[in-house]
């Protein structure tokens, strides 16, 4: 198949041609009348008037013929652009609905991922709520516990005290009990002697 540039400029030779050579005809018929009415003959200029009438029309003739063709080709151009176009058209529409069709398993593909991050999301958020609780509870509970442990520390340090007041006291009693028995000794003592010397 010859490609279009290669037919477009061959016909432009063709028709350049056909009309050179319909020009070129009614220049002779010209030349003939002009010729012909320079001799004066009128015999001459009848026969050059129509041998002019038939020149002009083989001129009238190529011209159409030049005419019918080149609407001929234009049309041929004008399928083949449109073959050309459907063509592509049917190529672009084609490539569309796979680009559409790609695109939308994408936006599938997609919108379950964003699905699934969603779920993992609230999952991850239920467990934070929970951790939080626990995390809140086990506070609750380390505080009471330091608050008992303050409040054992303060009565440890009263029965401390108190323990320490019943040494001291404990002390104090043993040495009245020492210094009561060391008197009660001393009067037993007293008590024998003199019923010693009674007796």
């Amino acid at each position: 198949m010859t490609s279009p540039s290669a037919r477009s400029s061959a016909r432009r030779r063709q028709r350049s041609t056909r009309v050179t050579v319909a020009a070129g005809l009614l220049l002779l018929a010209a030349v003939l009348v002009f010729g012909a009415i320079a001799t004066g003959q009128f015999l001459l200029v009848l026969l050059a008037a129509v041998g002019a009438l038939v020149l002009g029309a083989a001129a009238t003739r190529i011209t159409h013929s030049e005419l019918v063709q080149t609407r001929r080709d234009a049309a041929m151009d004008r399928a083949q652009q449109a073959q050309a176009y459907r063509d592509i058209t049917a190529r672009r529409t084609a490539e569309s609905a796979a680009f559409a069709a790609d695109m939308q398993a994408r936006i599938v593909e997609r919108e379950e991922t964003i699905g699934q991050l969603e779920s993992e999301l609230g999952k991850a958020l239920e467990r934070a709520a929970t951790a939080t609780l626990k995390m809140n509870a086990e506070a609750r509970r380390a505080d009471v516990a330091e608050l008992e442990g303050l409040k054992l520390s303060e009565v440890l340090e009263a029965s401390e005290t108190r323990a320490a007041e019943a040494v001291v006291r404990v002390a104090e009693l043993e040495a009245e009990l020492d210094a009561l028995r060391a008197e009660l000794e001393a009067w037993q003592a007293a008590a024998s002697q003199a019923a010693y010397k009674r007796a």
